[in-house]
């Protein structure tokens, strides 16, 4: 397969936790600003680029400790994230509230480390290219990771209006979900 093509497959393969991420924000945040929106998906691509490019410089020397701690770190720092939007959405509920809680800084630091850490690992994979073709892998990563969760975000604003507050409810759902789906895969497959 083309080394281009190749990998953009890899870029499509992982955008696609932070995509779920991405929309659980659009639910939370309906009403989000478009340069939220872009700081959102700009921090998704960095780490989705930038855990790759760590990876294939520490080789395969810290390969097997990492290897082993990715799904339990990606499941607390996801179920912790999940959890509060969860107790948050139901306490919001309860109390029928009807603004939605804004998404800081530290909230989507986290989100994007902890659902790119896994690509971490990826950097191993492509430690065989040249240092140019791994910068220009993880460079065309970034860039569709970006495009994805952008239109994520919409899509999970748009659902987001109509389903009101069980939307940071489903988000903080979605966020745990794909918290477990890294460890399972990552521990047992």
């Amino acid at each position: 397969m083309d080394f281009y093509i190749r990998c953009v497959f890899l870029g499509i393969g992982l955008a696609m936790d932070a995509s779920a991420v991405s929309m659980a924000n659009g639910l939370n945040e309906p009403k989000m600003k478009l340069w939220k929106v872009g700081w959102i998906a700009f921090l998704f691509a960095f780490f989705q680029a930038m855990m790759p490019l760590i990876g294939y410089f520490v080789g395969h020397a810290f390969l097997t400790y990492i290897e082993k701690m990715i799904p339990w770190i990606a499941l607390v720092l996801l179920s912790v994230i999940g959890g509060k939007m969860l107790y948050e959405g139901i306490r919001k509920q309860k109390e029928a509230e009807t603004n939605f809680q804004s998404l800081g800084l530290k909230t989507l630091l986290l989100q994007a480390i902890a659902t790119s850490i896994d690509a971490l690992s990826v950097g191993f994979t492509i430690s065989d290219y040249s240092t140019a073709e791994a910068l220009i892998c993880v460079g065309l990563v970034a860039f569709v990771t970006f495009g994805i969760c952008f239109v994520s975000v919409f899509i999970g604003k748009k659902f987001g209006l109509k389903l009101g507050k069980k939307a940071e409810i489903l988000g903080g759902l979605i966020l745990i979900a794909i918290g477990i789906e890294i460890f399972v895969t990552g521990w047992f497959f």
